[in-house]
């Protein structure tokens, strides 16, 4: 059983209690910070907000049964007040618990059911290769997302794309998408961007990353973009934990070399991830 299948199966036999990321990080096997990307990218949700969808499901399925105290099935479902309960409810579904009660049924709600992993995202993955990786500087544009959010992702490149070429103090040779400063929720900044020789004079609306020297394992996916998560499955679900290795809480980045066709999407990507061990 991998680190993900074990967090699951805490959080399914423990959410209805107190429920924390360290318990579950520690269920699992794993770091915090190893958990919240493992199980984002394995998954394409925030261990946290899993905890809560799971939540507010099962309190939907009461409600649609009838119950008949909403207190009840707030504090079942770890919150204080009717209030609070309201809030994340109303957030999550779209609609309030008196009327889910009135309806008497949750056909109409994007429920949380139980995570399965996909064997199907496995994919025959090439060797990485090692690399002491210099101190980068890339500058480009940036957002704030999660991994329910990151389909904006393209959108951003395509902004980003018009000015490859133009960006003040750019060194020629490759694109660069950065993911960094992951939080306990599952929010991370990721930055289209180029290497630059220096921050000076770019424009007020870039975002700027400093990559220190570190130690990678660097591996390629020559497929068609779209397919790039499954790479990423691969690399953190099987591949990690045969190799011995441990990521580092440091920036990983994807490299997009000169023969990438951002157009057709075909092309080598490396993906570059930081090792601790």
């Amino acid at each position: 059983m991998g680190a993900v299948e074990r967090a699951v199966w805490f959080i399914e036999n423990r959410f209805s209690a107190e429920v924390t990321l360290d318990a579950i990080a520690e269920a699992a096997g794993v770091s915090r910070f190893h958990l919240c990307r493992l199980f984002g990218v394995a998954t394409g949700r925030s261990v946290m907000r899993y905890v809560r969808g799971r939540r507010l499901t099962e309190a939907a399925r009461a409600l649609a049964a009838g119950a008949g105290d909403i207190l009840a099935v707030a504090l079942d479902a770890g919150y204080g007040s009717h209030e609070a309960f309201t809030r994340a409810f109303r957030d999550q579904f779209g609609l309030t618990p008196e009327l889910v009660r009135g309806q008497g049924h949750v056909d109409n709600l994007a429920l949380v059911e139980p995570i399965r992993m996909d064997e199907s995202m496995i994919i025959d993955l090439e060797a990485p290769r090692f690399e002491a990786g210099r101190t980068l500087l890339v500058a480009g544009l940036g957002g704030r997302y999660t991994f329910e959010t990151n389909e904006g992702i393209p959108a951003l490149w395509q902004r980003f794309g018009p000015q490859i070429g133009h960006v003040p103090n750019e060194i020629d040779g490759a694109a660069y998408g950065v993911c960094c400063n992951t939080d306990d929720a599952g929010n991370f900044d990721y930055i289209a961007g180029v290497e630059v020789a220096s921050f000076d004079e770019l424009p007020a609306e870039f975002a700027r990353v400093r990559i220190p020297a570190q130690r990678y394992a660097v591996f390629s996916h020559r497929g068609h973009i779209s397919r790039i998560r499954a790479t990423h499955y691969t690399i953190w679900t099987r591949w990690l934990p045969e190799s011995g290795h441990v990521f580092g809480d440091a920036p990983s980045f994807e490299r997009y070399s000169a023969d990438f066709d951002p157009w057709t999407g075909a092309g080598l990507v490396e993906i570059w991830m930081p090792l601790r061990s």
